[in-house]
């Protein structure tokens, strides 16, 4: 598929020395991707059994709960700053502490901000639904995800990732209608339906965040016309996780939270410890997540990054089956059939897709031509 990205806008002479490194890296040999999504991988399998089991064992703070997803952004400040002391070395003139504009800056605390409303609903959703219906209810990102990315960045669609998306949002309708009568024990009807339109409502807002932050480093990068790294990755995800946490830190002191923490924990169904343990261990690995999103973003696109949500639905679901005991039905199968079909479908559209690029030798002279500024490439 050809998308543009951020990168794609630099100036001219920085273009032609990084675009035989974009054309040599097609999605699947990308290192920076490969770990992006082996963070999201460990991310969403741990994160919502871990929030899950939190509402299980006795928790029912949603605020605390919205910020246990964002709330794991100091452990960036280490690799930041070895980063910084690692550029100043190498650098001959003043390096800067940061690598984000103001504009980005502030681009970032406002996703961040709405990321934490998102949170709160995902979170609220989570605490009435089981998690294979939850995360099923999350999958509709995708097909969000596609509408915002075609109206915000211009995603460009190629047979191969409609086919994904098309599956992928068939084999997450299936499981939300076989999912109908999971309504956990303890959980009223109306308690289980306001968790289904919260869920939904996050999976909206999320499919709008993911083509907003592509959209905001691609305008940061044609502005600075600098090179994507993983510095700036984690810049980005700094400044969300910390003004997300803000957002959720206030809804907290409102509801009084921090009072009922210490009894909540005294109260829990596996122990004090068990309980602090697993909000630790929550906000680890949700910044994960976060991380291997954002990179994913950057290095391929918002409907990548969507692509790869969807499709890790399997993998929670397996998990849900063998520490919730959820029921694995037939149809739970045919959809997960399906999510794998879609996975490799789109990445047989990528890896098409450059290898066609890749048999055009004119792809660097044009970068010289008239009027020419943008380069397309997965």
């Amino acid at each position: 598929m050809e998308v543009e990205t951020a990168a794609h806008t630099q100036p001219r002479e920085q273009q032609q020395l990084t675009s035989a490194d974009v054309a040599a890296k097609p999605l699947h040999r990308n290192p920076r991707l490969v770990l992006s999504f082996f963070l999201m991988v460990v991310g969403w399998a741990c994160g919502p059994l871990l929030l899950r089991d939190y509402f299980v064992h006795g928790g029912n703070r949603k605020w605390l709960s919205s910020l246990l997803q964002t709330a794991g952004w100091p452990i960036l400040i280490a690799p930041l700053i070895a980063s910084y002391f690692s550029r100043r070395r190498r650098s001959t003139t003043t390096t800067p502490v940061f690598l984000m504009s103001i504009r980005l800056l502030a681009a970032c605390a406002v996703v961040g901000l709405t990321t934490g409303l998102d949170n709160f609903l995902y979170a609220y959703g989570m605490a009435s639904l089981p998690v294979s219906t939850s995360s099923i209810l999350m999958a509709t990102q995708l097909a969000f995800t596609a509408g915002f990315a075609l109206l915000l960045v211009r995603q460009r669609f190629t047979a191969f990732s409609v086919n994904a998306v098309l599956l992928l949002s068939i084999g997450a309708a299936m499981l939300g209608v076989n999912g109908g009568g999971d309504r956990p024990a303890g959980v009223t009807r109306t308690e289980y339906y306001m968790g289904f339109g919260m869920t939904l409502g996050a999976a909206a807002l999320y499919g709008l965040i993911l083509p907003v932050m592509e959209l905001s480093q691609a305008a940061h990068l044609a502005r600075t016309g600098s090179a994507v790294t993983y510095t700036l990755v984690m810049e980005m995800q700094l400044v969300i996780g910390s003004s997300a946490t803000v957002f959720s830190l206030i809804g907290m002191i409102v509801n009084n939270d921090f009072h009922v923490i210490p009894r909540e924990a005294r109260e829990f169904g596996l122990s004090k410890t068990s309980y602090y343990a697993l909000l630790v261990g929550s906000a680890l690995v949700y910044q994960l997540f976060s991380l291997g999103m954002n990179g994913a973003i950057i290095y391929g696109s918002a409907l990548l990054g969507g692509v790869i949500m969807t499709v890790l639905i399997p993998v929670t679901e397996v998990l849900a089956v063998l520490f919730f005991h959820e029921p694995f039905t037939g149809i739970k199968g045919i959809a997960v059939a399906l999510s794998v079909w879609g996975f490799v479908s789109y990445f047989y559209g990528e890896i098409r897709t450059h290898a066609q690029q890749s048999a055009k030798p004119s792809n660097i002279e044009q970068l010289d031509g008239p009027g020419d500024s943008s380069v397309h490439a997965v």
